[in-house]
C-alpha cells in the first residue's frame, strides 16, 4: 500500500510539470494533493510524532527559503507552495539532495528556456529584450520540483534497499 501512495503521488507531480508547462502555473488543489498523500504515507508507515513533526519542519524551512525567492521575483508563488510540499517528502535526512537536484534541474532548464527564446528569433543576440522576454514567460520551474519530489518520495527506499 506504502508503494501505492508513493506511485499515486509521483503521477500527481508529474501532473503538476505538465500542468506548469502548458499553462505556467500550478493549481493549489494538486499541491495540497501531494502534501496530504505525504500524511497518508506517513500514517501507513506509523512513524514517530517527532519524524512527523521534523518533515514539518523541513517543509517550513523550504517554504521560507522559496517565499524569499519570490520575494525577489526568482520563483513564482505556486512554486513557493510546491517546494513546500516536496520538502515534506524529502525530510532533513535528504533535504539537501533533493535541493540539489531541484537547483541542476531548474539551472537546465532555465537554459534551455533561454536558448528557445534564442533559437526562435526573438532575438539573435544575448541582451537585455531576450533576458526580459524569458523573465514575462517565465520558467516553468514546476517541473525541477516535481523531479526533486520524485528524487524525495524514492530515496528513502533506494537507500533503505542497499542496506539490508
Amino acid at each position: 500500500m506504502l508503494y501505492a501512495v508513493k506511485s499515486a503521488t509521483c503521477v500527481v507531480l508529474a501532473s503538476l510539470a505538465m500542468f506548469d508547462i502548458c499553462f505556467r502555473r500550478l493549481p493549489n488543489r494538486s499541491i495540497l494533493l501531494v502534501a496530504l498523500l505525504y500524511l497518508v504515507d506517513a500514517a501507513l508507515a506509523r512513524p514517530s510524532v517527532a519524524s512527523v513533526a521534523v518533515h514539518l519542519g523541513t517543509a517550513a524551512g523550504a517554504f521560507a527559503l522559496f517565499a524569499l525567492l519570490f520575494r525577489f521575483g526568482w520563483m513564482a508563488g505556486g512554486d513557493v507552495k510546491l517546494a513546500a510540499a516536496v520538502f515534506l517528502w524529502a525530510g532533513p535526512a535528504f533535504a539537501l539532495p533533493v535541493l540539489f537536484i531541484v537547483s541542476l534541474c531548474g539551472a537546465a532548464l532555465g537554459l534551455t528556456v533561454l536558448g528557445i527564446a534564442l533559437f526562435h528569433g526573438r532575438s539573435r543576440r544575448l541582451d537585455r529584450a531576450s533576458l526580459q522576454s524569458v523573465r514575462m514567460d517565465g520558467v516553468p520551474y514546476g517541473v525541477p520540483l516535481a523531479i526533486g519530489g520524485v528524487a524525495a518520495i524514492w530515496l528513502p527506499v533506494l537507500t533503505s534497499l542497499q542496506l539490508t
